[in-house]
């Protein structure tokens, strides 16, 4: 089915559809962080009902796709985007939850096309180290999406948004300068998750980017993923391997 081959294919005519669902994904991230300063405009409930119509179409696509439904419902991204429907078809009473337009983002690092553009540069090997990157700007974005609709919306736009994302940046490499805290219960649990989730991936990040460099090859016998670059033996099993160097 071509929807499945969209999802899943490496050949030109599925790159070039997940290039244009990374690049709507990225627009609708950058219609939620300019959404303070379009929602007095005319235009921002049309650009609002014209995403939630295309996340709609999605859905459903996916879901004819999906091998089951209860498959379909099982996956994250079906809640994420299900809520974001939600955001966008109500966005007066649920813009306190437009912050998880971000998650999208996660979806393109998961996506083969991430791996394709990276392989077709020679840049294969970073791919662990832009995947880290993409969840902990998933997650940083998502955090100041939730901090500053839930903390600081009432305050103009561009500076609430600013001391949102401050605040999380903080926070998360707890610096803990102490001049932005969050009010009440609510606000220490906020401080709380986002310390102990943000520290791990920033020291899955720092990692990543320290640890010697590995190729992902599954071994033919155990299925070990992860060899060194110019490893001949599965390290598990001893099974001889033939992994490619792209001609290099």
């Amino acid at each position: 089915m071509a929807i499945r081959r969209i999802e899943r294919g490496r050949d030109p005519w599925a790159l070039r559809w997940q290039a244009l669902l990374a690049i709507i994904d990225i627009s609708i991230l950058a219609f939620f962080l300019l959404g303070p300063y379009l929602r007095a405009g005319p235009s921002y409930l049309i650009i609002d009902y014209t995403i939630a119509a295309w996340i709609g179409g999605e859905l459903l696509a996916r879901a004819v796709a999906a091998s089951s439904l209860r498959n379909f419902i099982k996956r994250p991204m079906t809640w994420v985007d299900l809520v974001i429907l939600g955001t966008l078809l109500f966005p007066e009473v649920l813009f306190n939850f437009a912050f998880l337009r971000a998650m999208r983002i996660w979806a393109v690092g998961n996506s083969p096309l991430l791996c394709e553009i990276l392989r077709r540069f020679g840049w294969a090997h970073l791919h662990d180290l832009i995947r880290a990157c993409l969840n902990f700007l998933v997650f940083l974005f998502v955090v100041t999406g939730f901090v500053y609709t839930t903390f600081f919306y009432g305050r103009e736009a561009g500076a609430g948004f600013v001391d949102a994302l401050y605040f999380t940046v903080a926070t998360i490499t707890t610096t803990g300068f102490g001049d932005i805290t969050l009010p009440g219960v609510l606000g220490k649990l906020t401080s709380v998750v986002t310390m102990i989730v943000g520290i791990s991936l920033f020291f899955r990040l720092a990692q990543v980017i320290v640890r010697p460099h590995k190729v992902n090859f599954p071994c033919p016998k155990c299925g070990l993923q992860r060899h060194e670059v110019d490893a001949v033996h599965c390290k598990a099993c001893g099974q001889l391997l033939n992994i490619p160097d792209e001609g290099d």
